[in-house]
């Protein structure tokens, strides 16, 4: 096996031959070896991301799964995620035959769909909504409340992030100060029902 393995690592090192492509970082007889590759794949609109992937190969590889990061300064952490996802279950396909360089062939093909799944009948022009996670998919609401803040004005950019990040709309109220309620307006550019309380 450990053969295969040095097999594998000497035909990258021979394909991935650019500047700064590829890259052993640690090597151990009995232990792994960890190996990586910069590379660019297209994503969406035609635009090609910078890559870098991690393999740790485990002693026993390629008889079980390599573990594997990806970084990219271009790609938002969730979307890193996906691709790390996607790498998995591809990678899962080939186990028991070397596997690095096919996984690294199948992101730079697949990448800008990984990135953009494709629509479902109906969807176009709507801005696709977070997978559920409960099942529930009718509107819901949230209420956070803190007590104590030191900045408001780095708490509501902090919020706003989040609200961003996360594509939720609402609204920010600070209770018993007249005028003081902030909009949080997602990306996609809904808006949710005002919610008004009235201080008693």
């Amino acid at each position: 096996m450990a053969e295969l393995v040095q097999d594998e690592l000497s035909a990258l090192a021979a394909i991935f031959c650019g500047p700064h492509e590829w890259e052993v970082l640690s090597r151990s007889e009995t232990n792994r070896t960890v190996v990586k590759i910069h590379t660019k794949a297209e994503g969406l609109e035609g635009a090609h991301v910078p890559l870098e992937l991690v393999f740790h190969l485990p002693f026993s590889y390629p008889l079980c799964l390599p573990g594997i990061s990806v970084h990219s300064q271009h790609l938002t952490r969730a979307q890193r995620e996906a691709v790390k996802g996607k790498l998995l279950e591809q990678a899962a396909k080939l186990v028991s035959e070397p596997m690095v360089h096919e996984l690294v062939l199948w992101v730079q093909q697949h990448l800008r769909h990984i990135l953009h799944p494709p629509e479902t009948p109906g969807d176009s022009g709507r801005c696709p909504s977070p997978p559920s996670t409960t099942g529930d998919d009718r509107l819901w609401m949230t209420l956070l409340h803190l007590d104590h803040m030191r900045a408001k004005a780095r708490y509501i950019r902090t919020v706003e992030k989040w609200a961003a990040d996360l594509r939720l709309t609402g609204r920010l109220m600070f209770l018993g100060v007249p005028d003081s309620s902030e909009n949080l307006e997602s990306r996609c550019g809904l808006k949710w029902k005002e919610m008004q309380r009235k201080n008693d």
